[in-house]
């Protein structure tokens, strides 16, 4: 087969890291990351200079697929529109005009599209369901492919994942290294691991997406014709409540439950750095700063969530994408992959 070549758009993130490893182990791709920041084999772009982007992929003449999943955050929810529409736009704008063989550009979104983080919103959501009020950036960004790949030879396709299960560090939005950094700690302070979200969000139905999972989907809808043009919801294909999950999370980190006390972790977290530390001393752990383990707001946010929070995955299933991940199993592998790099102990 004639070699592939993707453009990964935000690729030291959750999502973008592990979607480059997936590529990495197929035999007919190259990879070309982007990152604002950078890093081995990656290209610096500033994607908010039109003119920097333009410069820097001028030469991405052979790019096939581009992927999408560079987010930058802001303080309020319409401050996001301009700067996340107008990376995805300074991108394809760059890459459309030398990439002759462009064929595919994939989208990555969520459940911010159905209002999910507004507050209570239907479910189970489906990729038809109505879009809400704006100021909506993802829904903004999709519209923006739609129009532009009227009469191309390109097709586009959304991805829609719940809340990403990664161990990627340093970024804002990563559950599952939280919840290690939340255990770790505790368990270093010799208090039991509480669930720390608001009381209704203990007993709400709720589903994730194993970021493994993610990066399997994604190229599935970037090469498979039947998935052209459209929005899947990714999800690993069951539902958990976390009074049920979080006592077995704990007996994972050899620890005790109490009951659940509602608390901010951000609050709470800001003056354990010297815990951090002395724990990396005691169990001989890589120095990795509490800086990049600490995604406590995100933590806060999701569970904050004191209602059902999950989607109808069956529509990708339906156009041939038929992989799932069981959430507790990947929780743990999550865990042994931060112990095995000693990032936890």
């Amino acid at each position: 087969m004639t070699k592939q070549q993707a453009l990964v758009v935000g690729a030291n993130g959750v999502i973008g890291s592990n979607l480059i490893a997936q590529l990495n182990g197929l035999p007919d791709w190259d990879v070309v990351g982007l990152s604002r920041r950078g890093g081995p084999g990656q290209l610096a772009v500033d994607l908010l200079d039109i003119d920097d982007t333009r410069a820097k992929l001028a030469g991405l003449t052979d790019v096939t697929h581009v992927f999408y999943a560079a987010y930058q955050d802001r303080p309020t929810w319409a401050e996001l529109v301009a700067p996340n529409l107008a990376m995805l736009v300074h991108v394809v704008e760059a890459v459309e005009p030398v990439a002759r063989g462009l064929r595919h550009v994939s989208l990555m979104q969520g459940y911010k599209v159905y209002g999910a983080h507004l507050g209570p919103f239907k479910t189970p959501a489906r990729e038809d369901d109505p879009p809400h009020l704006p100021p909506e950036f993802n829904v903004d960004q999709q519209r923006f492919l739609e129009d532009r790949q009227q009469g191309k030879s390109w097709a586009w396709s959304a991805l829609r994942p719940s809340v990403v299960g990664g161990t990627a560090l340093g970024n804002p939005m990563n559950l599952a290294v939280a919840i290690a950094g939340y255990a770790s700690i505790s368990k270093e302070l010799g208090v039991p691991l509480r669930f720390p979200g608001k009381p209704g969000a203990y007993d709400a139905l709720l589903e994730l997406t194993d970021a493994d999972l993610l990066a399997k989907a994604t190229v599935w809808a970037a090469t498979s014709p039947a998935a052209a043009n459209q929005a899947f919801n990714i999800t690993n294909g069951d539902l958990f409540r976390w009074n049920e999950l979080w006592p077995r999370l704990a007996a994972w980190f050899g620890m005790d439950v109490a009951p659940p006390l509602q608390l901010s972790l951000q609050d709470v977290m800001a003056d354990k750095e010297p815990v951090w530390k002395e724990l990396q001393v005691r169990h001989g752990l890589a120095g990795t700063p509490y800086a990049e383990v600490s995604s406590w707001g995100f933590a806060d946010f999701v569970f904050g969530w004191d209602y059902d929070f999950f989607a109808d995955g069956s529509k990708a299933r339906r156009a041939g994408f038929h992989e799932y991940v069981e959430t507790e199993q990947m929780f743990y592998r999550l865990f042994e992959d931060l112990r095995h790099r000693r990032i936890i102990p």
